[in-house]
């Protein structure tokens, strides 16, 4: 008998692996036909491009990197993390046949992605992107810009809104200067872009809102005030969007990653912290690949989900802590606390 049991088990895992493998492939063309030939646009879809710290892959996204790189002639930062997702989830929809519209703050950029794009399509199946320099802090241009992403197409059938800047600083550090633009930039910039086009989808009665926000939208961690703020008011604003325009046939939703973590390289200890938040915050930080979040945001368009939490368990037992035991919660974080000298601006 358990000779017999030592043989079933491997076939067995083996046919589950199967059955889920049939599965993701069946879910991810699924994802893709049901995102032909609709408008999508896609927000900050190149604030990381050019930097980064990473270990370039022998696959045409490092080389597509080390070459962006090499044009840019910049030093490496985190933002290649961002930059990797901004690639990931622009692929996906493109290759997938929908009309996309890239937006970003700088036109060589976005050009740049433009022809990294082209170059890895199949002309056949796909639409040319359209590009619109978007800067979120430049408020005042921005109901220029929606109209200049309407008259593209003549409406929009999906929003992907990404938005991120962040300040490491402790409080007393950060002057309120830092706090209105990153609040501009988080949250007052994507509304007015999304006040701006729900008149449309009113009156077609049809579209999609997607945020792609941070688990600090959920859960504050320290010396990342505005930031935390700034995810928090995101998350708020679009949960009651979900319920205004339900009747409307808009479907609301967002996915917050814990972090989306470096295309190859796990974060590294960084000096100086206390044991207990070194240990739960480099576990937070172990966040999610960029293609798991750019897949992700595919499924949540096509299934119209409308919230998705992308965290290890770590991130996920913090939530719940946080939610039912708060005082264990705060003496945690708080154990771990020190003071950080230096304001660092980032964007993941």
């Amino acid at each position: 008998m358990g000779y017999t049991a030592v043989l079933v088990l491997p076939i067995l895992l083996a046919i589950a692996a199967g059955v889920y493998y049939l599965y993701t492939e069946i879910t991810q063309l699924m994802s893709k036909s049901a995102i032909r030939n609709k408008v999508v646009v896609i927000t900050d879809a190149v604030s990381g491009m050019g930097k980064g710290k990473d270990k370039y892959s022998e696959n045409k996204d490092g080389l597509i990197i080390l070459m962006l790189e090499l044009f840019y002639n910049v030093k490496k930062t985190d933002n290649i993390t961002k930059f990797v997702y901004d690639i990931k989830c622009s692929r996906v929809f493109h290759a997938g046949g929908a009309r996309v519209i890239l937006c970003g703050k700088s036109w060589e950029k976005l050009e740049a992605l433009y022809d990294t794009l082209n170059s890895t399509a199949d002309p056949s199946v796909t639409f040319t992107p359209k590009l619109v320099v978007l800067d979120f802090s430049d408020i005042d241009a921005i109901p220029d810009v929606t109209k200049e992403i309407l008259e593209c197409y003549g409406c929009v059938d999906v929003l992907i809104s990404n938005a991120s800047m962040k300040v490491k600083a402790p409080v007393q550090n950060m002057s309120l200067e830092m706090d209105r633009r990153i609040m501009d930039t988080n949250y007052f910039g994507p509304i007015t872009l999304i006040k701006g086009l729900l008149p449309s989808m009113i009156s077609r009665r049809s579209g999609q809102l997607v945020l792609v926000n941070s688990i600090q939208g959920r859960l504050g961690v320290p010396f990342r005030t505005a930031y935390a703020a700034s995810k928090h008011a995101a998350q708020a604003f679009f949960d009651c969007l979900r319920a205004e325009v339900e009747e409307f046939g808009i479907s609301v939703s967002t996915v917050s990653p814990t972090f989306i973590r470096s295309y190859h390289q796990q974060p590294e200890p960084r000096n100086g912290e206390k044991s207990i938040w070194k240990f739960f915050f480099r576990k937070l930080a172990h966040g999610v690949h960029p293609e798991e979040v750019a897949n992700e945001v595919l499924r949540t368009v096509n299934r119209k989900k409308k919230e998705v939490l992308m965290a290890k368990p770590i991130a996920r037992a913090a939530l719940y802590i946080r939610s039912f035991l708060p005082g264990l919660f705060f003496a945690v974080v708080a154990a771990g606390v020190k003071d950080v000298p230096l304001v660092e601006e980032e964007t993941p």
